[in-house]
């Protein structure tokens, strides 16, 4: 025979201090969870967006990244007559980039931060397609002219749309602004890549990387066994998006187990907190337990109606920190991309999987707050609590 639901809300009610107490401990501990759930969420969305099924990146053989990379222009060259490339009007959609940093201060607070240049090739729109220029306009080959992502235009001082910076050893006319749906390079200021080089002395015939619009998406494994089994090649060939997912990899992962340990450790205090509440409650209700126990109800019935209680208030405890977080979501920040060193710009981003996490957490803090003191429950003696009735 069960125990009505109507007893346990009934209950919790009349105990609304205690249950307070366990409800805010579990709120916090769930809004912390879920927050840095969405952080890591967020990162690697912004990162993975970056690539497209569509393209190809080169990068020298065994370069972990394009900051440990190196491809010549003779290789670019060679890259550019390889089956598997699209074509456009101008010839093979090949963008040979240079990656460098250049230190720009932060709107926010005046210091300077890491802000990734990217030097790339006229054609890099036709290849980058989720790249659009949404103010003013292209930089024009051969001249000191940037466009800048929409993130770094917000970000970092003077990259408002025609103004100069300094970049290198020349002056740069900020002439467009270009809305990268979201993705790293909007957090990026990109030029002309021999341009770029030059200004940071670095020779023009060399670049980190080398992006190639596919004929297909099928056309990637025909790519790669042509310019891995060129002689003249030491070349690595990845789908765009597969390399960025594996970027975010590290950073996600330093996120999510900092954020796991934060929670677990704000877990273990409301856990404890529901403890109290809980064995406060069995303290109090002895006689009504008996009682219950005296009409019918039996050992399991009693411990069940306690877990209720308990998942009850850490229900009311997981939404409030779920609703509690939820303005975060599309919120802006930025940190340091191990990768590249450089800043980046990116949303939190809180989906419904990840609130369901964050109430299943709240429920297994109910579990374990509530389970100890409802066997407690259900072990007190019958007799003894009748006899003082």
């Amino acid at each position: 025979m069960a125990i009505p639901i109507i007893y346990n809300v009934r209950s919790v009610r009349a105990r609304w201090t205690s249950a307070i107490v366990a409800v805010v401990g579990i709120a916090g501990t769930v809004g912390v969870f879920v927050a840095m759930l969405s952080l890591a969420k967020g990162f690697r969305a912004t990162l993975v967006s970056s690539g497209s099924p569509d393209n190809a990146l080169i990068v020298r053989g065994g370069a972990t990244s394009e900051m440990t990379s190196g491809v010549a222009l003779d290789a670019v060259k060679v890259m550019q007559d390889a089956p598997g490339i699209a074509r456009g009007p101008n010839g093979p959609l090949v963008t040979a980039e240079a990656v460098l940093m250049a230190p720009i201060p932060l709107i926010s607070t005046g210091t300077d931060a890491n802000v990734q240049l990217r030097g790339v090739s006229p054609n890099v729109l036709e290849i980058r397609k989720q790249v659009k220029i949404v103010q003013g306009r292209m930089f024009q080959p051969g001249l000191a002219e940037v466009i800048v992502g929409k993130n770094a235009n917000r970000t970092y001082s003077g990259l408002t749309l025609g103004n100069t910076i300094s970049l290198g050893k020349l002056h740069w006319q900020v002439v467009g602004i270009f809305d990268a749906g979201g993705s790293a390079f909007d957090s990026e200021v990109w030029g002309d890549s021999h341009l770029l080089t030059a200004a940071y002395d670095r020779p023009d015939t060399f670049f980190q990387s080398a992006t190639a619009r596919l004929a297909s998406p099928e056309a990637l494994t025909q790519l790669r066994d042509a310019l891995t089994s060129d002689p003249r090649l030491n070349v690595d060939v990845t789908r765009e998006i597969d390399y960025y997912a594996k970027q975010s990899t590290r950073m996600t992962t330093l996120i999510t187990t900092l954020g796991g340990f934060v929670a677990f450790i704000m877990a273990i205090g409301a856990v404890f907190g529901a403890l109290n509440t809980m064995y406060s409650a069995v303290a109090d209700r002895g006689k009504e337990i008996a009682t219950m126990r005296a009409l019918g109800f039996g050992g399991p019935s009693v411990v069940t109606s306690f877990l209720i209680e308990a998942l009850l208030i850490s229900f009311v405890g997981g939404l409030l920190g779920c609703l509690a977080v939820l303005r975060l979501n599309g919120l802006t920040t930025s940190t340091i991309n191990f990768q590249t060193f450089s800043n980046l710009a990116f949303a939190f981003k809180i989906t419904p999987g990840l609130l369901a996490e964050g109430i299943v957490f709240a429920l297994v803090m109910g579990v374990l707050g509530g389970f100890f003191p409802a066997v407690r429950a259900a072990r007190l003696p019958v007799a003894t609590a009748l006899r003082e009735l």
